[in-house]
């Protein structure tokens, strides 16, 4: 569960992101809104407004199936980079990699920002900064790492303790900025829907109170935007990285304490899905445990096995073995467990077409037509579109821009 949100005001701080000879080129303005955990059908509950009318004067999609694992960090990468995470690298929430020895990517950690993690992909922010373009960021998870040597142009002080009003008035104040200093792109991560989902389950009120916080702040942009003359020259993207389910079971699932003993593991991550690698002759002793027993809620394979659809394959850091709980199970550590001051009663990262995993897509600007709704797509497509808003070549992706062409004006 990530930190909950903390009502202290921060300031922009200005970091440095572009290349000594870089020259800013006149594009329209790009806003994407990220509404972490915002399953596709809480568009549904009524309680949402700003949204609504971004819908019906703009686009709405039905769904947008996030990539496997349906969990935040690499989800955010894929729709900045259109690979899956298998591709671009940022596997999982916590991953281990042979090649980054005594380092462990995790949730929180300082170790996420060695850039040794992110040298697989190259982010939609840093193709923007080499083309002259200047970024910001408010909350984007990671967005305080330096990829390949490139930092956004501007960050908003201390990531993630901004209220999210107070984010939305640092967006706007980026916006103000005299034309030759105003970024093009910026990035914004509102993330208490996800918080209250995972404490309280998705169906609690205070999750639909949750939803109406996030909204009015984008009527905060929304306004904003309106009353500088902005609105309609002003492309805005808002997406979600994942839905959420409500975890009911008694005990949470699987215990892998209970299962192997954890001596002869390291776990890189656990939750909806675990990540196991057996340690040097233990191979045999844990893949009979967990993939020669049968268990009712949960599925283990070896790495080379992991079903097709899943799009999981091919890359060092996905583990020897992965377990994925079926829906509303878990399959934890009790050092997990124990990490949490409340039991959580809600939670994501299961297969993600599922229709609580599914995430959410809307958009409006002049690029955009008006009152579309698209079917149901992957969101490795949002990539290839972000990529056209902004008049950049797209580097090499696993999304189709064609999907969403009938979002576009013709």
């Amino acid at each position: 569960m990530k930190r909950a949100v903390l009502a202290i005001l921060t300031l922009a701080g200005i970091g440095f992101a572009q290349t000594a000879d870089a020259k800013p080129v006149p594009r329209a303005p790009l806003i994407v809104i990220s509404i972490d955990g915002f399953r596709a059908d809480y568009f549904d509950r009524g309680v949402s407004p700003t949204l609504a009318s971004i819908a019906a004067d703009g686009v709405r999609a039905k769904a947008m199936h996030p990539s496997f694992p349906s969990v935040t960090q690499p989800n955010h990468y894929t729709l900045m980079t259109g690979l899956r995470p298998a591709h671009h690298g940022i596997v999982d929430n916590g991953i281990i990699d042979p090649a980054i020895p005594g380092l462990q990517f995790g949730e929180g950690t300082d170790a996420n920002k060695d850039p040794r993690w992110w040298t697989t992909a190259t982010p939609l922010w840093l193709t923007a900064a080499k083309a002259g373009i200047k970024t910001a960021e408010s909350g984007w998870p990671n967005g305080r790492v330096n990829v390949q040597g490139v930092d956004f142009t501007y960050h908003d002080g201390v990531p993630r303790h901004e209220t999210p009003n107070e984010q939305s008035d640092v967006v706007l104040g980026w916006v103000d900025l005299p034309a030759a200093q105003r970024p093009g792109l910026i990035l914004v991560h509102y993330s208490p829907v996800d918080e209250l989902g995972h404490v309280f389950g998705p169906d609690a009120p205070q999750v639909n109170a949750a939803i109406g916080t996030v909204d009015t702040a984008i009527a905060r942009i929304v306004d904003g935007l309106k009353t500088r003359g902005l609105y309609d020259t002003t492309n805005i993207v808002i997406v979600s990285d994942h839905g959420m389910t409500f975890l009911g079971t008694t005990p949470p699932g699987y215990i892998l304490d209970n299962l192997l003993d954890l001596n002869t593991v390291s776990v890189s991550v656990d939750g909806a899905d675990a990540g196991i690698w057996p340690k040097p002759g233990h191979e045999a002793e844990v893949e009979k445990i967990l993939i020669g027993t049968s268990y009712p809620h949960m599925r283990c394979w070896k790495k080379a096995n992991i079903p097709a659809d899943l799009h999981y394959s091919g890359n060092p850091r996905i583990p020897p073995i992965l377990c994925l709980a079926d829906l509303g199970w878990s399959v934890v550590t009790n050092a997990t467990l124990k990490r949490y001051p409340v039991v959580l009663h809600g939670n994501h990262g299961y297969d993600p077409m599922l229709p609580d995993m599914q995430a959410a897509f809307f958009a409006h600007g002049p690029a955009f037509a008006h009152g579309v709704t698209l079917e149901p797509f992957d969101n490795v497509d949002v990539y290839p579109l972000l990529a056209k808003l902004l008049n950049l070549k797209a580097r090499k992706n696993d999304g189709h821009l064609a999907d969403l062409q009938p979002a576009l004006k013709h």
